[in-house]
């Protein structure tokens, strides 16, 4: 609970006792390598805090082609934020890419959490917007970007993520083919 504390406290002050009220909305899960946390169609009923491993968030279109929206590592939060958010069914799967450690918060306690710890709510609203910027800068890159100037901005962005994340995936979140990903990274 420390690195969540920690966390939090990169943007908002805590008093012991509020992080008291904090620690008790959360709950500690394990999760497999390829173990399924959200499922299209799934009820979203938590927002998750990684503590360690890395999870993908992506959704399949009609024809089943796998369409990655986002990688998850420590220290950052995933959900299918507009399910969880309106309280509905999934449109998009998070799967975990290793073994995958979380501290996960229900709908209910992350209302408790604002309404009891009002500097939460500016704490949550900072993580969206960053969110939000990073969402956009993914679509500018797609619509204005080649592969190569998409990968270089990846290296860039994410360098630990190079590593961790397979070779099939990564290229399919850039949008080429595990070919053309190899000759980026042969450049």
């Amino acid at each position: 609970m420390n690195m969540l504390r920690n966390h939090i406290e990169k943007i908002v002050a805590l008093t012991d006792e509020e992080f008291s009220l904090i620690e008790s909305c959360f709950h500690h899960k394990k999760f497999l390598k390829k173990e399924f946390v959200i499922r299209e169609n799934d009820f979203v009923k938590e927002v998750y805090f990684i503590v360690s491993g890395l999870m993908k968030l992506f959704v399949n279109d009609p024809e089943a082609q796998e369409h990655i929206i986002s990688f998850s590592m420590e220290d950052w939060w995933e959900t299918d934020y507009m399910a969880f958010y309106t309280q509905s069914k999934a449109t998009q799967f998070l799967q975990c890419l290793e073994e995958t450690e979380v501290l996960s918060l229900s709908f209910n306690n992350y209302e408790k959490l604002c309404s009891q710890v009002p500097k939460m709510e500016h704490f949550f609203l900072k993580k969206a917007l960053g969110g939000h910027i990073s969402s956009q800068r993914r679509i500018l890159s797609l619509m204005t970007m080649n592969a190569k100037e998409r990968y270089e901005q990846f290296i860039k962005l994410y360098p630990s993520l190079i590593q961790r994340v397979p070779k099939t995936v990564l290229a399919l979140y850039l949008g080429v083919s595990r070919e053309t990903l190899s000759r980026l990274e042969s450049k």
